[in-house]
């Protein structure tokens, strides 16, 4: 039986009724942090009552919309229908006016957000930024003038080291915060090569009702969101992910600062991980660093001088591990940054190049819009692709012009097989690539219909 990857669901409310966050309150004693191994090994409770109090619940309700025969849809019969559902998971207070940080799947497409505090209050929370490509949210509450709530110090100073002592707290279950304790596995951890987030991997128990909850060192402070685990059965196993407190740091900035996204600087580089393979036909000791497969004209890592073939080794002095650390340590810095590039080049030659940190490129403009009409592709929302809207959601910035489905809600494109991340290529044989030339195809009258599009790099024809 093989691990998959899972995201830590939120639990039903029907367990709310438990002490939301019992352990802080069961914490008295005024003892500091231990500042011994033989300290750690005695107990916990100092770092506990430090963390415990900026650790919330949160519960969002949903409208779930089910969808019916897509055929039906065709004639104007059979609208979805819709239920409410009801979660549970857990968040992390930053800010002391009440600002919270938690998992994107615990409150996405949420209608009415709760926060549940130490002190049992509750408070209606709104959504001030969601990223997706991290999993993050930043919720805000309000909360009575001059109250300054109990916070979690960000910790990314990067000092975190495997086999560091780590606790997470979070609601398991619905049953009330619980703590469990265990220690850093791993660092830099990139399942996905695009490098939005590089996890930090832990065997703390961590499980349905603990997404958003805290990952905090020794010393009390926020390391990491916990996120996400790989198990078969669906709880811990001993192997769980937290986003680090660096990306946690940058999500939370750009929506204090009343950003509605956040901006990743993007190298303009198209690299592939250097394998061993790779490493011999180069003449490397050993495998270590990315490739530059391709440079986009005109932008900042070709402007910088950085070319095909040459192997990226470091990032501001840190080592370059694969394509995805590299990738990850770019889309943590901020726009206007200046980083500098350990490269090798030609027969081992080390060349350090300044490479300025900037937003990837938007044109041509987004002109989002949803497909109407009785055509193979109606309720899909669709999009202009450019390397902006790719690098937004975890695509290829490199895929070129054409349109891109961003959402599917409803309408025949649900049951036609369509999927978020199809690039549509061409409609009855004519080209399209905007979304104005798309609209215009499928406004064209037709008793069948050909759909070329590409999902994962494979161009596919579809015929209705």
């Amino acid at each position: 039986m093989r691990a998959t990857r899972v995201l830590i669901p939120a639990c039903a409310l029907m367990m709310a009724a438990a002490a939301p966050l019992g352990v802080a309150a069961q914490v008295q004693s005024n003892r500091v942090p231990p500042t011994s191994a033989v300290a750690m090994k005695s107990s916990f409770a100092p770092v506990v009552k430090r963390a415990a109090p900026a650790v919330v619940n949160i519960s969002a309700r949903r409208l779930v919309r089910q969808q019916t025969d897509p055929f039906w849809q065709l004639f104007g019969l059979g609208a979805p229908r819709a239920r409410i559902a009801n979660s549970l998971g857990s968040g992390v207070i930053v800010r002391p006016d009440g600002i919270i940080v938690t998992n994107n799947h615990v409150v996405e497409n949420g209608q009415e957000i709760t926060v549940a505090l130490a002190d049992r209050r509750e408070f209606p929370a709104r959504i001030l930024l969601a990223d997706p490509r991290t999993d993050l949210a930043v919720l805000k509450i309000d909360v009575p003038a001059g109250e300054r709530l109990p916070v979690l110090p960000i910790d990314d100073s990067g000092d975190t080291e495997v086999g560091d002592l780590v606790l997470a707290i979070g609601d398991p279950f619905g049953v009330g915060q619980t703590v469990t304790n265990g220690i850093v596995s791993a660092i830099n951890r990139t399942p996905d090569d695009d490098g939005a987030s590089a996890y930090i991997q832990t065997d703390a128990a961590i499980n349905p009702g603990n997404s958003g909850g805290a990952l905090v060192d020794m010393d009390g402070d926020l390391i990491g969101v916990n996120s996400f685990i790989l198990s078969r059965s669906g709880t811990s196993s001993g192997v769980g992910f937290a986003v680090p407190a660096a990306v946690v740091r940058r999500v939370v900035e750009t929506a204090a600062g009343g950003g509605r996204a956040v901006v990743r600087p993007w190298l303009g580089a198209r690299t592939q991980t250097v394998t061993a393979e790779i490493a011999r036909t180069l003449g490397m000791a050993r495998p270590q660093g990315a490739l530059v497969a391709d440079v986009w004209p005109g932008g900042a890592a070709f402007r910088a001088g950085l070319r095909q073939g040459d192997v990226v080794t470091e990032v501001d002095g840190r080592p370059v591990t694969d394509a995805a650390s590299l990738n990850y340590a770019f889309a943590t810095r901020r726009p206007g940054d200046t980083v500098r590039l350990t490269v090798r080049r030609d027969a081992g030659r080390e060349q350090t190049l300044e490479v300025r940190a900037e937003a990837p490129p938007a044109s041509p403009a987004r002109d989002e819009r949803t497909i109407e009409g009785q055509n193979p592709l109606s309720g899909a929302t669709v999009v202009n692709l450019s390397p902006a809207v790719a690098d937004e959601l975890g695509l290829d910035p490199f895929a070129g012009r054409g349109v891109l489905i961003s959402r599917l809600d409803r309408g025949f494109a649900v049951g036609a097989g369509f999927r978020p991340g199809d690039i549509i290529r061409g409609v009855n044989g004519r080209r399209v690539e905007s979304v104005r030339e798309l609209t215009a195809a499928l406004e064209t009258p037709s008793r069948g219909w050909q759909i070329a599009f590409e999902r994962g790099g494979q161009l596919i024809t579809a015929r209705f």
